[in-house]
């Protein structure tokens, strides 16, 4: 895989997708529609991944794309493989809460090595670089990346940790688990930004008790690898592995290596 032609394609396919939602995203009314297992897409969704698969079809022609809008996908497997979730929050998007993401990501051999997360309401940008570090580019984004800041996982103190959880998917497993922890606070995240604060070192601790399927949570994953954290199943804590049957993940934690994990 040549990677330097991968984050400049990923990038500026987040960027032109992102330009699409929005447009959509600040119009007057659009329509919401229920696809089968119940979740809502909209035309945001849709033309996002129509530009985003072309682009990566055409740039990566011999690499498996798998991407949540395209079902007929959903059944491949490969070694490698792109994985793309046009607009991960899409009930942020639909409130209008501006907490959604573009998520573009390499998988290979199990691990997400390379990935963007593209937040276009809030103006910020993270992903990996082709020596699979993690940078957040600072705005304004053009064809050219403008300024790179290096991102680093918090040194956590484990007596006041910062955890970041669900805007929509809170339950009270998941408070429950958190209880374990010393909180010094919590923040509230929608979509692949909860990864992208644990990279940014934000936040130590993201425990995902609920479900999530592998274009949730590779580009974020992929970006807080890149910036030194981990994500581990939450039954056994091992690494959390991709290119699993349909797709789905177990429940996960994403955290700080220095935070001393517990159980669930």
């Amino acid at each position: 895989m040549d990677y330097e032609k991968l984050v400049t394609v990923m990038r500026q396919l987040a960027l032109e997708a992102g330009d699409k939602i929005m447009e959509i995203y600040n119009s007057d009314d659009f329509e919401v529609k229920t696809k089968s297992d119940e979740s809502p897409v909209t035309a945001a969704d849709e033309a996002a991944d129509a530009l985003i698969s072309a682009g990566l079809v055409a740039a990566f022609p011999e690499v498996l794309l798998v991407t949540e809008e395209q079902a007929d996908s959903h059944g491949q497997t490969a070694p490698t493989f792109l994985i793309v979730d046009p607009l991960d929050g899409t009930k942020e998007f639909i409130n209008r809460r501006g907490d959604f993401t573009v998520n573009i990501a390499l998988v290979e051999n199990g691990v997400p090595t390379r990935g963007v997360v593209y937040a276009p309401a809030r103006d910020r940008m993270f992903y990996t670089l082709a020596d699979g570090s993690t940078v957040e580019e600072l705005g304004p984004f053009g064809t050219e990346p403008g300024e790179l800041k290096p991102l680093s996982v918090a040194e956590s103190d484990n007596d006041a940790l910062m955890v970041v959880a669900s805007k929509s998917h809170r339950d009270q497993a998941t408070d429950d688990y958190i209880g374990k922890y010393a909180v010094k606070d919590m923040k509230s995240a929608g979509s692949s930004l909860k990864f992208c604060l644990v990279a940014t070192g934000e936040a130590d601790l993201y425990p995902r008790l609920g479900r999530t399927m592998e274009w949730d949570t590779a580009a974020g994953h992929a970006v807080l690898g890149g910036a030194g954290g981990k994500v581990v199943r939450f039954d056994d804590l091992t690494p959390l592995t991709y290119g699993k049957e349909g797709y789905a993940n177990p429940f996960f934690i994403a955290y700080a290596p220095a935070v001393a994990l517990k159980q669930g």
